[in-house]
């Protein structure tokens, strides 16, 4: 992409020639050495954001711009590749050796400034895992070992001598004498192997090969000093496997860095090497991703150092729950942050002194986190694919450009996909934004015929970025399970629809278990909404709509919803509870504690009774509940219209202004009526409200404030505050996801 696009990405600062990459790798774009950020001590730094949030295109970014000048490795942790390779031999190999040998044989034949790189260390810890093939014969071990053969010897560069301290074992000596045990008949005897390995490794090494094979590995635990005893309980923990294999392909990951340490750090690197190595982990959110960022930054936090710097992604904001030693978020001390629009990178450093060896990983950490778009960015994407020119003077197209901006929120993938597909579109009359969702788009060089853009990106966002710890039992069903779940308001009634829609299954996920793997994949969280992200919300709610004809599927939720509180209310009531706070008329106003989405059980039955057709019967408990208690009852109003409108033509305007013929009533009920209208459209957040919406609200309030009921005065004042929110589009009662909506304006 260019970089006129790349701008309206709101990262393009970080690659520039004198950006944020260019110092911590020490060198720009263009070649030229830059003074380095941070070290010797590093911090890890990760991109965090959610699905679209275009982590990983900036990734790859930094490796397109900085790869030919300094050795930079790209590694998609996510990729299947690693696990088929370890799975042909799985006692010999896991998804971690095979991505460490990918990033050596890659770094091995790298022909930038210095040469390639060579990593006898890392070679000898592969090496002696070797022994643990099925077969077990010296012969199949040999041919194993064989696999990293090229890694111990640096290519030669036209008139240098190598200068490797593995001396004498080059390529097939190791395979050749482990060739000849067969023929003295040790066969299947893997220990026998093991141990002509580790001969043949420390006979054929120069003194300072036997003495940096001690530094290294004679650190391995329990090895006491002496490397051989640390090769082989290395190769023991990763016959054992779980966490004993996890803390053997740590330490290969320490030998890879201490081989890239030891290229530059020698007189010949320290003369021709520039810069910093990198290693760039996309999806680092995998457990292949997790357990290299937790090895390194194990090591970092225990006195290792090396120049290595590590780029990762991570969808959560806190960087990952690993980072934190099992510290609820309020107890857990946050990483450092970095912002793009920050300018220079922040000031980091490691905590020192007593302890510091065990504090939480996350002190390693640097987090970076990938900006949303602006409302300015957002407009000129939508602009930049305009087809033709509107007579009505742009009406069409600031439409849009509002549609997308809401239904973005700011993410640059979700704002891309909905400007292209909305390039040629035209709303209609009395839109709803989610109608821009039905917008075809075809993705450019993949032949598919045309689909919704809601499709697209559901599947880009949803289905192709499922949940890590998401069981495979539920994988299927995990795009319908939050279809659904975008009616749901708190986990009390996001049990009540998993429970139905999982009913005769032995697994269930409960809705705690799928707000934490929302959380996992990076969607924010909200006291108000289960779905918290406004634009994946509105894309649930318009496919739930869109599974049944009609709108079945969008009413039986809520029908199944509005029945669960109806029963609640009465056995509360039976119970001798008071359910409904006021709902005699007279309560004291009384403020909603901040963690509830509704006051009472019986406003959230309303709510749901609303949206499934029942607006009549609300209206008649509104207008019966309002007398003496104005400003608990505007905050059951404000609860009641958080809802979503079905998806068929749009009345609630012409009711709002009394264009529409209701039931005669006392004017204290009509005017409810209305005002029930004009609340509902300013608070679903999909229409622009505007100064009319304004007028309606302060209109029908102030009518109501000179009716003869207790309290009434109180209402004026309300219309004043509701009416200048109103006129500028703000919600009337503010949640985590339309504060966020309300930034991207």
């Amino acid at each position: 992409m260019g970089e006129s696009v790349r701008e309206d990405l709101g990262y393009e600062k970080l690659l520039e020639q004198d950006g944020f990459f260019a110092h911590l790798l020490g060198r720009s774009p263009s070649g030229a050495e830059r003074d380095l950020t941070y070290g010797p001590d590093l911090p890890v730094v990760l991109l965090t954001g959610g699905p679209g949030m275009h982590k990983g295109r900036l990734l790859r970014e930094v490796r397109d711009g900085f790869a030919a000048k300094v050795p930079v490795i790209h590694l998609d942790c996510a990729s299947p590749v690693f696990e088929v390779r370890a799975a042909a031999e799985p006692g010999a190999r896991s998804a971690a050796t095979e991505a460490l040998a990918e990033v050596a044989r890659r770094l091995s034949s790298w022909q930038g400034t210095g040469g390639s790189f060579a990593f006898p260390r890392l070679f000898a810890g592969l090496a002696v895992i070797a022994s643990g093939v099925a077969d077990g014969t010296s012969a199949a071990v040999a041919a194993e070992v064989e696999r990293y053969g090229e890694l111990p010897q640096r290519q030669r560069l036209r008139g240098l001598a190598a200068g490797d301290f593995w001396t004498g074992v080059l390529h097939g000596t190791v395979r050749n004498l482990l060739t000849a045990l067969v023929a003295d008949g040790l066969g299947q005897y893997p220990a026998a192997a093991s141990t002509a390995l580790l001969d043949a490794l420390f006979d054929r090494l120069a003194p300072r090969g036997r003495v940096e094979l001690q530094r290294i590995y004679g650190a391995y635990p329990g090895a006491a000093g002496q490397p051989r005893h640390g090769l082989s309980n290395l190769a023991d923990d990763f016959q054992a496997g779980d966490e004993a294999r996890e803390v053997a392909e740590g330490f290969l990951f320490r030998a890879l860095r201490e081989d890239l340490e030891a290229a530059y750090a020698s007189a010949s690197g320290w003369l021709r090497r520039v810069g910093r190595p990198g290693l760039l982990l996309d999806h680092a959110e995998s457990p292949l991703g997790e357990g290299l960022l937790r090895a390194v930054l194990t090591d970092r936090r225990g006195g290792q150092r090396d120049r290595v710097v590590i780029v990762g992604t991570a969808r959560r904001p806190d960087g990952g729950a690993f980072l934190h030693a099992g510290l609820p978020p309020g107890d857990a001390s946050p990483p450092a942050v970095f912002r793009p629009a920050d300018g220079k990178a922040p000031a980091w450093s490691r905590r020192t002194g007593e302890g510091s060896d065990q504090v939480p990983l996350a002190d390693g950490v640097l987090l970076l986190r990938m900006p949303l778009l602006t409302g300015d960015q957002i407009r000129r994407e939508t602009e930049r694919r305009q087809t033709r020119a509107e007579p009505e003077g742009g009406a069409n197209r600031r439409r849009v450009d509002g549609a997308v901006a809401r239904l973005s929120g700011g993410r640059p993938h979700t704002v891309m996909r909905l400007a292209a597909a909305a390039a040629s579109f035209r709303m209609p009359a009395g839109a709803n934004d989610r109608d821009v969702l039905d917008a075809p788009l075809r993705l450019p060089g993949d032949g598919a015929p045309e689909r919704p853009v809601a499709q697209v990106l559901l599947q880009e966002l949803v289905l192709d970025q499922l949940p890590v710890g998401l069981p495979d039992e539920h994988r299927a069903q995990w795009l319908d399970l939050l279809t659904h779940l975008s009616v749901a308001h708190d986990e009390e009634c996001a049990d009540v629809l998993l429970r139905h829609h999982q009913s005769g299954q032995v697994h269930r996920l409960t809705a705690h278990n799928v707000s934490t793997l929302l959380t996992d994949t990076g969607w924010p969280s909200c006291e108000r909404h289960f779905i918290a992200d406004f634009g994946l919300r509105q894309m649930l709610v318009h496919r739930l709509y869109g599974l049944r004809p009609g709108g079945a599927a969008w009413h039986a939720d809520h029908h199944l919803l509005r029945d669960h509180y109806a029963e609640r209310a009465a056995a509360d009531e039976g119970a001798g509870s008071r359910t409904d706070d006021g709902a005699g008329g007279g309560a004291p106003d009384q403020q909603a504690p901040d963690d509830r989405a509704f006051r009472s059980v019986t406003t959230h039955r309303m709510n749901h009774h609303l949206v499934s057709g029942g607006a009549d019967d609300v209206v008649s408990h509104l207008a019966g509940t309002l007398p003496g208690r104005p400003g608990e009852w505007c905050a059951e109003l404000l609860d009641i219209a958080q809802a979503p409108y079905p998806g068929d033509v749009d009345g609630r305007r012409e009711r709002a202004q009394g264009l529409v013929a209701v039931e005669d009533g006392p004017a204290l009920q009509r005017t409810v009526d209305q005002l029930l209208h004009a609340v509902w459209l300013c608070e679903e957040r999909t229409r622009p409200t505007g100064r009319e919406t304004a007028r309606t609200l302060a209109r029908l309030l102030e009518l109501l404030s000179i009716m003869d009921f207790p309290g009434a005065g109180k209402l004026s004042k309300t219309a004043t505050e509701w009416r200048e929110l109103a006129a500028n589009d703000q919600p009337l009662r503010r949640c985590t996801c339309t504060e966020q909506l309300g930034r991207r304006r």
